[in-house]
């Protein structure tokens, strides 16, 4: 995994390989944030990464600027590592251990840009789940978007706030609005 820009631009982080995660891959990952940094101003974002994994997408965000983020992962592991690596990149990333939607259901944090990657294989109304408890409990900043990464297989198109898709390989990012 590598940090595409920012103050950590080019650097590589090996995540364990017992983790149970499906990292971003690079292209990815860049084609969102070319997206995003005509969107936001890091500098002045508030992120939530929900299903977090290795944190990949956090790391981005803090080489970016973003100064407040918040990493959802209900795997031990996965938390613990994320939290080792904030501090070797001085992130200042806040880590929370718990199931993404008890976490959602729960928190009063709003966002500006609220990212999850859930597992590929989830089916439908856990997509749908995810943007409807954003949505209803208005987790979103004005102006916030929520972006869900999910194969090409799946189609989000007729889900509640939908503006739009983008494919890259595999990967294929969904763009929700209030």
């Amino acid at each position: 995994m590598r940090i595409i820009s920012g103050k950590h631009k080019g650097r590589r982080l090996e995540a364990p390989k017992k983790l149970p995660v499906r990292p971003t891959t690079d292209m990815a990952k860049e084609g969102l944030f070319n997206i995003l940094s005509n969107r936001f101003d890091f500098f002045e974002t508030s992120v939530l990464d929900l299903f977090s994994g290795t944190g990949n997408m956090s790391y981005e965000f803090a080489s970016r600027g973003v100064p407040q983020i918040t990493a959802v992962d209900k795997n031990y592991h996965c938390v613990q590592y994320i939290s080792k690596t904030s501090t070797i990149l001085d992130a200042g990333i806040n880590v929370v251990k718990s199931d993404v939607f008890q976490y959602l259901e729960k928190t009063s944090l709003t966002a500006d840009l609220i990212f999850a990657d859930p597992p590929y294989d989830f089916p439908l109304e856990k997509f749908q789940k995810i943007v409807d408890i954003v949505l209803e409990k208005n987790l979103l900043n004005p102006d916030g978007v929520l972006v869900i990464e999910h194969s090409k297989h799946t189609d989000l198109s007729k889900t509640t706030g939908f503006d739009e898709k983008r494919n890259y390989g595999n990967s294929v990012f969904s763009f929700f609005k209030n």
